[in-house]
This record gives C-alpha cells, structure tokens and sequence, in this order.
C-alpha cells in the first residue's frame, strides 16, 4: 500500500476517488459534502459527490432540490451567494438503487428481447427495490460507471454507517461468487431441460409446495436471461474490486471522538487494513475545544469555586438577582465545567491512538450551529484544509 499523502489537501490533489466512511450520526454526509464543495471551489477540479446513504440529506446541504440518480450541477450562484468564486465545479448525485438496476440491464443486456423479459420479471422488481445486497452491489457498478466516464477529476463518495460500508466494499466479491457457483447453475436448470433430475426432485416438491410454482419459475427465467450477462457482471466485479486497491482511491474515516463511535471508527480502519486499502486520513468531528484540558483554566476554574461565595456577593449586589439563585447558577456553571472537561479529557486520550498512524488526523471543533447551506459547508472545509486560500 502507498505511503498515505501528508495532507488533506495533497491527497484531494492526487486522488481520483475519496471515500468519506464511518458511523452514523457524526456529520458524515456533511463532512463527504464539505470536502467536495471545497475542492471544486479552491482546487480548479471537476467535483462530483454522489451518496449511497439512504437520508436525503445531501441536497439540502449543497442547495439543491429533486436530487437522485441522475447527476445534477450545483449551480454557481450558489457559491457566490456563500462569497465565493468557485475555481472548479460542483456535481451531485444520490443512488437510486431500482433506476440504476434499470440503467445497468438496458446497457449491457444483448437484445432488446432478454431486456423485456429481466426488466418485466417480478423477481427482478423485488430484487432490485427491496434487497440490501442489490444496493451495495449497483453503488459500487454506479460509480465505476461515474469514474469510466472521465467526465470529473474527483469523485467523493458518501457511504452508509461502518458495518453496512463494509457490505458496500465486499458487494463486487460475493457477486462475482455468486455469477461463477453451482447454485446459480442449478437455478436455471429447471429452464434449460422439462427433465428434473432425480437427486434435486423432493427439494423442488418442498419448495414448490412452500413458494409457489410460479416464483420458482420467475427465479429460473430470471436467471436464465441474465445469462448472457454473467461475465460482464464478472468482469465488472473485479474491475471495481482492482479500482478500490488502485492510489487513486483512498478512504477517509470519518468519525466524532465519543467513545462508541470512535470504537466503530478503530473497528473500520482495521478492517480497510486487512483488505490493503489505502486510508488518506481521519477526520474527528465535534471535539471539544483544547482549552477545556489547559491547567491554566483548570487553575482558574478552581479559584471560580474557591471564591464562589465572594462571587455570589458580587452577583448579588450587581445584578440584583437573589443570593439562592445566584448560588445555584454559579454551581450549574462549575459542574457544567467540570463535566466538558472530564469528557473532553477522555476524547484527547483516545484521539491519541489515532495520532500515531501515518494518515493525517484533522480535528474538526464542535460547532454551535447547524450546517444547512453552501457558507457552511466551506467553513467545515476551511478547517479541513487549512492553507488554501477561501
């Protein structure tokens, strides 16, 4: 594996594919967004994000409405109203699993005949809409399809929460088996010949019985006419299994520095090891300001409470308020400190062993405000990528 760029902004500038990885609910998707606006905006690059994350969250960061399978281009005043001119541009697109299925048969079924019959088969509609298999193959075949284009210099690539991710990055090995192992054979079987072989006889009676004759016959033609198929599925499967390993792909996990979502992270970071992939950083959100750890302020958070009684005095006679209520607030203030401060203690200390990998760590601060629009996005950029100009 390549030795991992020093920078967020170097890797952004030698990457092709970024994917943004992690657990839930830590700012993902706004953090797969911020990198890609920022990079169309201050790199000159042709940027396109695209999520696999089923919230709709993504189009309401970037400013635009009715986002989906089909690629839109963020409008420029976008950025200007943000105060920026965007050196480069921005793309955006979210999966939509049953219209990219529908995409994938039209373009690489052989006939018009084999098209109808896949796209009219029952199980291929319940297929291709319900089953969280078929959603984690069609991304990874999506964004092969984004990157063979050439039509972007970047492609940053939003993923489920860590353990669906990890069914997102397998999904071209388990197709792969599964175009190329004896029970797909065996399912057409009963299509190719009327004679059932004696062996296979009493589990096709059970299962006649149990599902039906009919879905046993959806499943036969389905795979039947699919098969002519099979080795662009194959052959598709590998080529994205080999882009994922290429230096043109990195990952970057995404987490916050609480202790469960940070055991995810660690958990993912492992795992991208074990299947040599190229991690290009962490990026650590919503971490608790330096100073709640300073001995400085510890110190002057301990005169705080050793002259309480004083500043009670002093809130009274100032403010007027009443000496049991300014007691109680003073005390909400030191407990309230004295909370951040062990916690923010305990996030440092597990920030540390992520410090020690080669990857950049970036430590995004906490922040007070939501980001809904194109400003903030940029804002989160700026300290993602700290030296480039805004």
């Amino acid at each position: 594996m390549a030795k991992e760029p020093a920078s967020f902004e170097s890797l952004f500038r030698s990457r092709e594919i970024v994917i943004a990885c992690g657990p839930g609910g830590v700012g993902k998707t706004t953090t797969a967004a911020a990198m890609a606006a920022t990079a169309a905006a201050t790199m000159g690059a042709k940027v396109l994000v695209v999520t696999v994350d089923p919230a709709k969250r993504l189009a309401d960061a970037l400013g635009i409405s009715g986002i989906g399978n089909t690629v839109m281009d963020v409008p420029s005043k976008v950025f200007k109203n943000a105060g920026v001119t965007p050196q480069g541009s921005l793309s955006a697109a979210m999966l939509d699993t049953k219209e990219s299925w529908d995409a994938l048969i039209n373009a690489h079924a052989p006939d018009e005949e084999t098209k109808e019959k896949i796209l009219g088969n029952p199980l291929y509609q319940n297929i291709t809409s319900r089953f969280i298999q078929s959603h984690d193959y069609i991304a990874m075949e999506r964004l092969y399809e984004l990157h063979s284009s050439g039509k972007w210099d970047l492609i940053v690539v939003d993923t489920p929460p860590t353990r669906n991710a990890l069914d997102f990055l397998d999904a071209p090995e388990r197709m792969a088996d599964f175009f190329s192992s004896k029970l797909l054979r065996w399912l057409v079987a009963p299509s190719r010949s009327s004679v059932v072989s004696f062996a296979t006889r009493p589990f096709t009676q059970i299962a006649d019985r149990i599902l039906g004759t009919q879905f046993l016959q959806d499943i036969s033609e389905f795979f039947l006419s699919l098969e002519s198929m099979y080795g662009g599925f194959i052959e598709r499967a590998r080529a994205v299994q080999r882009l994922l390993a290429e230096e043109r792909t990195s990952f970057v996990v995404v987490s916050s520095s609480e202790m469960v979502p940070l055991r995810e992270a660690e958990f993912f970071v492992d795992e991208l090891r074990k299947r040599n992939l190229d991690i290009g950083g962490v990026i650590l959100n919503k971490v608790l300001p330096d100073s709640l750890s300073d001995p400085s302020v510890h110190a002057t958070a301990q005169r705080f409470a050793d002259e309480r009684e004083a500043l009670v005095s002093a809130l009274v006679s100032q403010v007027g308020c009443e000496e049991d209520v300014a007691r109680r607030v003073l005390a909400t203030v030191s407990s309230s400190y004295d909370d951040f401060s062990v916690v923010a203690e305990r996030e440092r200390q597990s920030r540390e062993r992520f410090s020690r990998s080669d990857a950049p760590v970036m430590n995004v601060p906490y922040f007070d405000h939501d980001i809904n629009d194109m400003a903030g996005l940029l804002g989160l950029g700026h300290y993602l990528f700290p030296h480039l100009k805004k």
